[in-house]
């Protein structure tokens, strides 16, 4: 049932790793040639707009990862994924409508029809000016930005993995979307689907993870940059190819994962950490 509710040295190294590497210029994102934008362009050190930039740009909306998308401040394209009634993929964070619309209730409760009428609430605190909106389809952020840029979506519900599969793979993405779960069986299926597959581990996990164990099908391994020093040395040493640290949001954390080892900046705030003055 959806009710309404009331409308209310390291720094300098990493600076200059974040302004050389795209090789497109500090202001422009990274675009594609002949054919969709892979992880294979992907800069040694990708800066990943974690919602699209929860800080600087409304999270998981249109508008957010498209001004993201147009600043340049990052590589990546992160979002978080839903599942409707209907088994329509929506483009959405947490399991109810709460916190971040007009309205209340389930997200999974509502179909394709009734996700139309759903309108996002810009938060106050957010620099610049947003209207209210309507939360995009999975497919309607692939069709905008898929091989525009990379994209990273965790899919918060595994029940609609065979659909989001279906999406990526009718688009040609397979290699140009970082699928996102915290659970390794999860991620176990995302590889078996021949998608890309991103593990994600809290600093409370990672304390007794084994993260050697998931390189055979895990293709990014996100980690809390709130974990204790030995335990992300331990991630990078895994023989997994890309470590990368979020929720990065100063300069600090992200100087620290770096010298740790982290070949990735997963931040809310892309425009402040990544060094490359945007548009």
């Amino acid at each position: 049932m959806v009710t309404r509710i009331a409308s209310t040295g390291l720094a300098a190294m990493a600076s200059v790793i974040s302004l050389t590497v795209t090789g497109h210029g500090a202001a422009r994102p990274l675009e594609w040639g002949s054919g969709p934008l892979t992880v294979d362009a992907l800069p040694r050190v990708p800066y990943v707009a974690h919602r699209g930039g929860a800080r600087e740009v409304p999270e998981n909306s249109m508008s957010g990862l498209a001004a993201a998308y147009r600043r340049g401040t990052a590589q990546v394209l992160d979002f978080d994924t839903r599942v409707l009634r209907d088994g329509t993929p929506v483009v959405f964070h947490d399991a109810t409508l709460n916190r971040t619309t007009f309205l209340g209730g389930a997200v999974s409760g509502l179909d394709a029809g009734e996700w139309r009428g759903v309108r996002l609430r810009p938060r106050d605190a957010l620099p610049g000016s947003w209207r209210a909106e309507r939360p995009p389809t999975v497919a309607e952020v692939l069709d905008r930005f898929g091989g525009r840029t990379v994209l990273m979506l965790e899919a918060k519900d595994p029940r609609g993995l065979g659909r989001l599969a279906a999406l990526i793979r009718e688009r040609g993405l397979t290699r140009s979307v970082f699928v996102n779960t915290n659970d390794p069986e999860v991620a176990r299926r995302v590889h078996a689907l021949g998608l890309l597959t991103q593990l994600w581990r809290s600093a409370r996990q990672l304390r007794t993870d084994r993260p050697e164990r998931w390189r055979p099908y895990v293709d990014l391994l996100d980690v809390d940059i709130r974990a204790r020093d030995a335990d992300l040395r331990r991630a990078v040493r895994s023989g997994i190819p890309r470590v990368w640290a979020h929720t990065i949001v100063t300069p600090a954390q992200r100087d620290r994962a770096l010298a740790l080892g982290c070949n990735g900046v997963i931040t809310d705030a892309p425009g402040r950490v990544s060094g490359v003055r945007g548009r």
